[in-house]
């Protein structure tokens, strides 16, 4: 049988899993993810959180311990999923230590009602990172304006970081520096960079959500054709950035002292749309040194009828430019689209982190009253 993924893998894209629950540490699943489909990473966000909370037993009897002590609901909920989160750390060390700390990471967020707030973003990052003690840890810090200089701070104090919530070129050349100036700090602080990593997560199957909602707007023949096109051609264009920033004399600085690039992440890669491949957002942003986090059914989606044709990014720059000028064009602003997205973005966590919230109120409750 042809290994879809392990091709997908050597063609330079680390597998990670968009999913974390109890369940699947205590049956095993994400070990044999690891061991037989690839998977070298796992993200978390709130919405994975409050579905696995409402869904499992698992967790029952956490929920009694933490109600017979008292506990807030907010630390209820840290001392829940940083467990999950320590946990899964632990499952992945293999790849942590075969890929020199590139790989193995998992990933847990910070607060996403903080997401304009620095100062207190930083000090989560700080309580995340000692709470769950493991080097193979990502603190998620949203590309904000306000999370700019809290990935900065917190890359110079030598913890890694997963930036998410990136839509836009500008910000995604914001957040490259903010992680130069942040491992620039790290170095005069005299921290290892070896063992601090980063990746940038650049969401790419809502960006045609919103746009191709527009073009239905529109309805000429001329927005027909754009359907599906504006996530890749945004996504290719940022690896143009990197590609740029990373061979710039100020990374040689930091690769000369032992640094690891920080690599582009796509996230948000199952198709929304059932008249898309389901594997679309895999297939045409095949690159060296990127990683694509799956949930489970993509991961298995492309096992199964995966196509990796070598690097499907490098080279299509004109085009993906062209795809951004001709929605221009259609009256599609790009700025209008990212901001949207970046706005609902943040909203979206701020929702699931309450419903994640209420969820572990009621199961505290109901453990006090069993």
């Amino acid at each position: 049988m042809t290994d879809r993924l392990g091709e997908l893998s050597a063609a330079g894209v680390a597998v990670w899993l968009d999913d974390l629950s109890r369940p699947r540490l205590e049956s095993g699943g994400l070990d044999q993810l690891r061991r037989e489909k690839h998977v070298v990473g796992v993200t978390t966000n709130p919405t994975i959180f409050a579905k696995a909370l409402s869904d499992a037993s698992s967790y029952d009897g956490q929920l009694r311990d933490l109600a017979l002590r008292g506990v807030t609901v907010e630390e209820a909920v840290r001392m829940l999923t940083t467990y999950d989160v320590r946990w899964a750390a632990d499952v992945m060390k293999p790849a942590y230590e075969a890929s020199a700390g590139v790989d193995g990471r998992v990933s847990i967020e910070v607060d996403p009602r903080l997401a304009h707030e620095t100062e207190k973003t930083i000090a989560e990052a700080k309580s995340l990172w000692w709470l769950v003690d493991r080097p193979n840890l990502f603190i998620k810090i949203p590309a904000t304006r306000a999370g700019l200089p809290a990935i900065t701070a917190t890359l110079a104090q030598g913890i890694s970081v997963n930036v998410t919530l990136i839509f836009s070129l500008q910000r995604y050349a914001e957040v490259m520096d903010a992680f130069l100036a942040g491992l620039e700090q790290a170095k005069a602080n005299g921290h290892d960079l070896t063992r601090i990593g980063s990746v940038a997560s650049f969401f790419v199957s809502r960006v045609d959500t919103e746009v191709d909602k527009r073009l239905d707007k529109i309805g000429s023949e001329e927005a027909k054709a754009l359907k599906g096109k504006a996530a890749i051609a945004n996504a290719q264009l940022a690896y143009e950035r990197y590609a740029e920033v990373f061979s710039s004399n100020r990374w040689q600085a930091l690769a000369d002292a032992g640094a690891h690039p920080q690599r582009p992440l796509w996230a948000s890669t199952s198709t929304k749309n059932p008249d898309f491949r389901d594997v679309i957002y895999v297939e045409e942003l095949i690159a060296p040194g990127v990683v694509n986090t799956m949930p489970e059914p993509t991961i298995h989606a492309y096992a199964d009828h995966g196509e990796t044709r070598g690097d499907t990014v490098t080279g299509r720059y004109a085009d993906a430019r062209k795809v951004l000028d001709d929605l221009a064009k259609l009256g599609i602003e790009y700025d209008d689209v990212v901001d949207t997205l970046e706005r609902e973005g943040v909203e979206k966590f701020e929702a699931s982190w309450l419903e994640l919230l209420q969820t572990v109120e009621n199961q505290l409750s109901n453990a006090t009253n069993a």
